[in-house]
């Protein structure tokens, strides 16, 4: 049938995350890694295409910008409906990213309307009232409130949206959404007659967002996180099936890269520690100090590799992570920590790791990009929000590798996913 929906990504993590509710739903689904040249070839063997940008951080026109050329290429793709995807703690800026680029991508495909929500109630996040909750908590009073990038402190998402753009933003809250597609759409074609550009909508479960995506069914923009993704393909007919998820069986070493400073990956670098596993910690202040960080993680990777899965992290408590940006600023500890795991992923592919675990958006985006990947066939999943992907290297071999969102993933997330991928090749 050709490409279905074309999805567009402000992180790398975020695309595979979406990508996984897709192919859960049944769809098979082809991430690609950035925008491919205007003359790449597009007949691709997909229902689904997720372009994964590295936009969420960056400033807001050069996020508009990438989003723009990968709706053009997406729409001359044949794709029927556009998915912006965005966090699911719709972390950003005041100044955006996420409504200059759904402003931008409104007036490209000649949208008046658009809904919003970065709902996924199989992670704990909810939208009630128009506000978003981690768990049991506001967002303003999670992990996210100290993020150091995007820090979140105002859950109130038609507060948040309406501070990014010019559109008026509006809310269809729970009791609309309750009572199914048929409701949804009145209340949209009410907000329309008002004047409302984006509404925000209320989800607090699984059927709440396949009554919404039902409700969306032809509409040419949607805006969410990755939990619409469990209801669009039943629009086209698809529904959930194992050849959707298949692999290439796995095989060689196994490693774990992480960069993220979330609670949630904090949790599991912790665990890995305290199991006695190998692991390896990249101190920033050495890095900047003109230390070869990257040649001693690699020598403790071919010391230990046998012995795998092996970890090296920059993971640390807000408060450290507050202390190096104090002494080196926050972008500039940023981008060192990317480039210096980066360096360190290149190295451990080179040592005949083909089994490759990725935790953080912004780190996951340096780690594809120095890999040289350029899309990932998307496989079973790990945890809600997190699959295994496959990949080609340059060389034409083949890397299993998971872009883990600093959120995601139990306590235990990196000994389940390799326990996964045994489950996978035993079958």
């Amino acid at each position: 049938m050709g490409i279905r929906l074309g999805c567009i990504a402000d992180d790398h993590t975020g695309a595979t995350d979406l990508a996984n509710n897709l192919v859960r739903a049944g769809m098979r689904v082809i991430q690609l890694i950035g925008v491919p040249p205007a003359d790449a070839k597009r007949e691709i063997d997909a229902d689904a295409v997720v372009i994964a940008l590295k936009s969420r951080t960056i400033p807001a026109a050069d996020a508009v910008a990438a989003a723009l050329r990968a709706l053009a290429w997406l729409r001359s793709a044949g794709a029927d409906q556009i998915y912006f995807k965005y966090c699911s703690t719709f972390d950003s800026t005041p100044e955006g990213n996420i409504g200059p680029v759904t402003e931008a991508l409104m007036e490209a495909v000649g949208a008046d309307f658009t809904i919003a929500t970065p709902a996924f109630p199989d992670n704990g996040r909810t939208v009630f009232k128009g506000h978003l909750f981690v768990g049991d908590v506001l967002l303003s009073e999670s992990s996210m409130r100290q993020h150091p990038l995007t820090p979140m402190t105002d859950s109130n998402l038609v507060s948040v949206l309406g501070a990014q753009t010019t559109r008026a933003v509006g809310l269809i809250d729970y009791t609309v959404v309750a009572d199914g597609a048929k409701a949804i759409r009145s209340r949209i074609d009410a907000l329309i007659r008002e004047g409302v550009a984006v509404a925000v909508i209320d989800a607090l479960s699984n059927d709440d967002l396949v009554h919404l995506a039902a409700a969306v069914r032809g509409m040419p923009l949607v805006t969410a996180g990755s939990g619409l993704a469990i209801g669009l393909p039943a629009n086209w007919g698809f529904a959930p099936s194992r050849a959707a998820t298949q692999l290439p069986p796995p095989h060689g070493r196994r490693a774990i890269v992480s960069g993220s400073v979330s609670a949630a990956t904090n949790r599991q670098v912790y665990e890995h520690l305290r199991s006695g596993r190998p692991a390896f910690s990249v101190d920033p202040l050495r890095v900047a100090a003109g230390t070869d960080v990257v040649g001693q993680a690699l020598a403790f990777a071919e010391a230990h590799l046998a012995d795998g899965p092996i970890l090296v992290y920059s993971t640390e408590s807000p408060q450290v992570v507050r202390d190096v940006q104090g002494r080196l600023g926050a972008a500039e500890a940023g981008e060192l920590v990317e480039r210096t795991l980066a360096r360190v992923a290149q190295g451990l592919v080179e040592q005949g790791v083909r089994q490759l675990v990725v935790a953080g958006g912004e780190t996951s985006g340096a780690v594809v990009q120095a890999l040289g990947i350029t899309g990932l066939r998307i496989g079973p999943q790990i945890d809600p929000g997190v699959p295994w992907c496959a990949a080609t290297l340059p060389d034409g071999d083949a890397l299993h590798i998971t872009l883990k969102s600093g959120n995601f993933g139990g306590a235990e997330f990196f000994t389940t996913a390799f326990a996964l991928l045994d489950q996978e090749a035993a079958a």
